[in-house]
């Protein structure tokens, strides 16, 4: 049955315990390289769109995260609705990734990296979609982020 709704993306800024962030380095034929956050298409079978971010975070990383609220939304080039997510995550293990674009060669390289998470370290990076590279610096510095890593603190302690 298929859907008559835009196709939903989404996508989560893992915060970990020591203050950095989970993002895929893409390696392709021809493009320069560019990283992009964990995660992927809400799928029918997914009851909410938290439930498909926390099923892609499984696939795409074996982690298991803890969504803390929405960041930021927004439409990309294709016409589809993305939703970016806060989500703490404390373990993680890129080697038992079980995502089906894993397992495609025609795809180029996926390379998982931590990342600071400071403004700098994320303008630097070649961070798509640019939009989202904008959302995070400014949360970074409103301190939105920073609340994050507060209650990362505080449940690790």
């Amino acid at each position: 049955m298929e859907r008559d709704l835009m196709k939903q993306r989404v996508r989560a800024v893992l915060v970990t315990p020591s203050g950095t962030t989970l993002v895929i380095k893409r390696i392709r034929p021809g493009i320069d390289p560019y990283w992009v956050i964990v995660g992927g298409g809400v799928e029918e079978s997914d009851a909410t769109r938290e439930e498909a971010l926390l099923r892609e975070v499984r696939e795409e990383i074996a982690g298991d995260a803890e969504i803390v609220r929405l960041l930021h939304e927004t439409e990309n080039a294709k016409g589809e609705k993305e939703f970016f997510y806060l989500a703490r995550i404390a373990t993680w293990d890129f080697e038992n990734r079980t995502g089906p674009e894993f397992a495609r060669t025609d795809r180029g390289e996926y390379i998982l990296e931590e990342v600071p998470l400071t403004t700098k370290a994320i303008a630097d990076l070649n961070l798509l979609p640019r939009e989202i590279s904008t959302v995070l610096c400014q949360a970074l510095d409103s301190g939105d982020v920073l609340a994050v890593l507060t209650q990362n603190q505080h449940s690790a302690g």
